[in-house]
């Protein structure tokens, strides 16, 4: 994504466009963020973003911030997410997408409607949570994200916010973008310009979203993407440096954003405000 960054933003010959820099999705929530070069984005977001997601026996969704070691699990779904493989850091498990019997996920002071899914799934994301735990999946799609009561499907986040971040926190390099599990990351607009945009539409390839509010972080994106463990205190540097901005909740890094106008979004597509 680094290089891709550098590319769109035109460093060394003066360009700035505003384009897109990254596309991340979940299809599974809290395990490991996937890469893509193109979405889709419908009436509630990416259909395969966070459709499914991990439950304790009460039906509660569980994350990271409780179970560590998921954003280690890498996801694997074939294109119509009918076979699923799930790599942990010590084996593989692999089969079909059969649902089981219906759940309640709380989630976000929510009750959603969902289905177990059968197979070897649940078993080896418990022995990896060290709790019974079971993968489920929304019977529609959009219920996983975060802001999904408020309309909020998709996410924004600017490169240049990283790199404010990463002065703030006095990091050695580049914070990885993939801590904050945002959509669709931003190249050419300065740090955090896109909180300007609340209530406008923005248009980003053929879709147009309209940012609604912004996005307090929590002690997940503490976490290192790849390894789970807890290395980059990026709450205490947020409270260090914005603070005193107004924003619409505390510790905000990017902003969510309800879909008007679906459409197919690219790497290096042209955004417009």
């Amino acid at each position: 994504p680094g290089d891709v960054a550098v590319d769109l933003m035109g460093r060394g010959d003066g360009a700035v466009t505003w384009r897109v820099a990254w596309l991340h999705v979940a299809p599974i929530k809290s395990l490991a963020i996937q890469e893509r070069q193109r979405i889709v984005l419908g009436p509630h977001g990416v259909e395969e973003d966070r459709r499914f997601c991990i439950v304790d026996e009460e039906g509660r969704m569980l994350n990271a911030k409780r179970v560590h070691a998921f954003v280690r699990v890498r996801p694997e779904f074939d294109e119509a997410m009918r076979h699923l493989t799930l790599h942990t850091p010590t084996s593989s498990v692999s089969g079909p997408v059969e649902l089981g019997d219906a759940v309640a996920v709380s989630i976000y002071r929510r009750s959603v409607p969902a289905r177990e899914v059968r197979g070897p799934f649940s078993a080896a994301l418990s022995e990896l949570g060290a709790r019974a735990v079971r993968l489920v999946r929304f019977d529609e799609p959009g219920e996983g994200v975060d802001r999904a009561g408020d309309g909020g499907h998709v996410s924004l986040l600017s490169w240049a916010a990283l790199d404010a971040l990463a002065q703030a926190a006095s990091t050695d390099g580049p914070v990885d973008p993939r801590r904050f599990r945002m959509n669709i990351g931003i190249a050419g607009i300065a740090a955090h310009e896109e909180d300007e945009w609340l209530g406008r539409p923005v248009r980003i390839g053929e879709a147009v979203v309209v940012p609604g509010g912004n996005g307090g972080r929590c002690a997940v994106t503490t976490l290192d993407p790849v390894s789970g463990v807890s290395d980059l205190d990026t709450l205490a540097a947020l409270a260090r440096y914005r603070s005193a901005q107004a924003t619409t909740e505390q510790l905000a890094f990017g902003v969510w954003a309800r879909v008007e106008r679906p459409g197919t979004i690219s790497l290096g597509d042209k955004i417009s405000v």
